[in-house]
């Protein structure tokens, strides 16, 4: 099942979320490391680096500088009070340590973290908006046995999948769970998860899944996708629909009409149509036929016609959900996107100085505890603006790594270092409207 978030028993909003990301911080970077290094074999004998002292160096390190070399890390250690020279410290990364690394990394990602609620009226018509999204970083081929990709023209590669689910509306965190490069979105766990009843799940088409959206729609758990090309289309009486002809026989540029879709699921639900720019067709045309040349198959004229339209399917009801809302809605399901992207422009995940395999892992698994941090203090301080920059909360926190470690030993230390760059994400990380081109919050609070 789906954590759920947590919340406190008066008011139905989120724990004070400072003193709970202070103890998570503990408990995965002092307790957690400290048991998980003697249980992996990391830590043999009494050392003056212990596991919770190797965790702390890495991710603080690389949170503070992404691109940070043995001596840089070693200097780290020291200002924790951690003394190893780059020789030793390099000496340790060894398949034992990233696997060490790993399983701390997977005890962060248990913690259950949530912010306020977002302030977007749209956003409380549920009693969640999920979004799901993978990423997959490219690795040296020595890592294929262990994380294997889906291979190129030149043979095998490696490759890591990160599957992450996020709860726009409270910023809650679920992952990143690690997959190999070559298993599909539909192997994601989130896939075989039911969400509570009441909330919205938005995906892209690597998630579509007729049986998934069935079950969903039994649970009365609501969804929002675009529709497969190739999907069976029928009207409510169970007679087949050709889009196409239906389609360009209208005169309108936005429709919308209640379908069953699935040749065998037929899956009720309401199908929403709106003509793109001729731009925009002709550019989805290039990247298909492209995308066929590569596979050596031709498209179909109707997968060619119907890129003329943005086709999505959706459970909502109308009366909760207008055609324009979830068109609006449906942008959502980029700010996942926008977070991959934040994580690897200012943590560098898919970049490393090293050539060797073991320390590679263990920088990434790292960074991947640095980000998932860096995404708790951003929910202490900012979810509940619409307006809120992640970009700008990720400088901040970037720029107070050295205190955060500093800090990390005493919880009311740490809560007081949390509370100051609270008030500093509060009146500097936000985003400017724009007028031309209105952002995503900016449409989510004014959909037309």
């Amino acid at each position: 099942m789906i954590r759920g978030d947590q919340t406190n028993q008066a008011g139905g909003l989120p724990m004070d979320t400072i003193p709970q990301v202070a103890q998570a911080m503990q408990q995965v970077l002092i307790h957690d490391a400290e048991q998980l290094g003697r249980e992996s074999g990391f830590i043999r004998r009494q050392r003056k680096l212990t596991g919770a002292g190797f965790i702390q160096t890495l991710v603080f390190g690389f949170l503070g500088n992404a691109a940070a070399t043995y001596g840089v890390l070693a200097r780290r250690a020291a200002w924790m009070g951690v003394h190893i020279s780059r020789q030793g410290l390099e000496q340790r990364f060894t398949r034992t340590a990233a696997d060490f690394v790993q399983q701390v990394l997977a005890r962060t990602v248990e913690q259950v973290i949530s912010g306020q609620p977002v302030a977007i009226p749209l956003l409380q018509r549920f009693q969640g908006v999920y979004i799901r999204d993978s990423s997959v970083i490219a690795l040296p081929p020595g890592l294929m046995e262990l994380w294997p990709g889906v291979g190129n023209s030149c043979g095998p590669t490696a490759a890591l999948k990160l599957q992450i689910q996020l709860n726009f509306s409270t910023g809650q965190l679920h992952g990143p769970v690690l997959q190999s490069g070559r298993d599909q979105d539909q192997a994601s766990p989130f896939q075989r998860q039911t969400l509570p009843p009441g909330t919205l799940h938005i995906a892209d088409l690597g998630y579509f899944n007729l049986n998934r959206l069935a079950e969903d729609n039994r649970q009365g758990v609501h969804w929002l996708t675009r529709l497969k090309a190739g999907t069976a289309v029928y009207t409510l009486e169970g007679q087949p629909l050709d889009l196409v002809t239906w389609l360009e026989s209208r005169a309108e540029s936005q429709l919308e009409c209640a379908v069953l879709v699935g040749q065998r699921a037929r899956v009720p639900c309401r199908l929403l149509a709106v003509r793109v720019p001729q731009e925009v067709a002709d550019q989805r045309r290039r990247r298909l036929r492209e995308y066929a040349r590569k596979k050596q198959v031709t498209p179909s004229a109707s997968s060619l016609a119907l890129l003329n339209w943005t086709l999505l399917i959706t459970n909502v009801p109308e009366q909760n959900l207008s055609l324009s809302e979830g068109l609006i809605l449906y942008r959502v399901r980029w700010q996942i996107e926008l977070l991959f992207k934040l994580w690897k422009s200012y943590a560098r995940l898919d970049e490393w100085v090293s050539q060797k395999p073991w320390r590679i892992l263990c920088e990434l698994y790292a960074k991947l505890i640095g980000v998932v941090i860096m995404h708790w203090i951003s929910l202490t301080s900012l979810w509940q603006f619409p307006h809120r920059s992640l970009f700008q909360a990720a400088r901040a926190v970037q720029e107070h790594s050295a205190s955060l470690a500093l800090a990390l030993p005493v919880r009311d230390m740490l809560v007081t270092t949390l509370n100051a760059l609270q008030d500093c994400l509060q009146a500097t990380c936000r985003l400017n409207r724009r007028a031309k081109h209105p952002r995503t919050f900016q449409l989510l609070l004014e959909p037309p």
